[in-house]
């Protein structure tokens, strides 16, 4: 009888628990041959292995990197999500407005972020060039190219080469070794690690 009691207590929970989904998820359900199932849309989840995340002495050997990382990083975010809204916005318009469209949103990010960019330091460009690759999946020059032309990206890294710096470099962690180790940085601290 105790098991019974058990059973049927078990079941209750398990029916009031399914018919309630968790906080955070999409339920649907689809009915296969009458029966009707529930279906649950999961958020995505990262897999990583150890060799992932940065022992001890790889993050008191790399702490200039991981300060660059962490100053650049948010810089390069928020560059890719106004990037994607003016590339919205420019797609639904007319060319003749196009043009000048791209020049006020290069006006407000002169405004929102020149005077902090210009505090830093040659190795943190070096790295805000690699993460604005990483982010947008184009170079900075082929993002300048197409929005504001081939002749300005052509200035534009002429200048950057007069300086040492060069706009057309990818970020490509598999085949290159301090692009690999600026990944893990980056993991590191999006996960809380530095």
């Amino acid at each position: 009888m105790r098991k019974f009691f058990l059973l049927i207590v078990a079941l209750g929970y398990a029916v009031s628990v399914s018919a309630q989904a968790p906080q955070g998820l999409t339920r649907f359900a689809t009915v296969i041959d009458g029966d009707t199932l529930p279906m649950y849309q999961l958020h995505d989840i990262e897999i990583f292995s150890s060799y992932d995340f940065l022992t001890a002495a790889e993050i008191k050997k790399n702490k200039k990197l991981i300060k660059n990382v962490k100053k650049m990083l948010p810089y390069a975010q928020i560059g890719k999500q106004r990037l994607d809204v003016l590339e919205a916005e420019i797609a639904q318009m007319p060319k003749k407005d196009r043009k000048q469209a791209i020049k006020a949103a290069e006006k407000k990010l002169r405004d929102d972020f020149e005077d902090d960019l210009k505090k830093c330091t040659f190795s943190q460009g070096k790295v805000l060039i690699k993460l604005i690759d990483r982010e947008t999946g184009r170079t900075s020059y082929n993002l300048v190219g197409e929005l504001r032309g081939s002749f300005r990206a052509a200035f534009y890294q002429t200048f950057a080469r007069i300086f040492g710096l060069n706009l057309k470099v990818h970020y490509d962690p598999r085949n290159n070794k301090d692009d690999e180790l600026m990944e893990r940085v980056i993991l590191a601290v999006k996960y809380g690690q530095v």
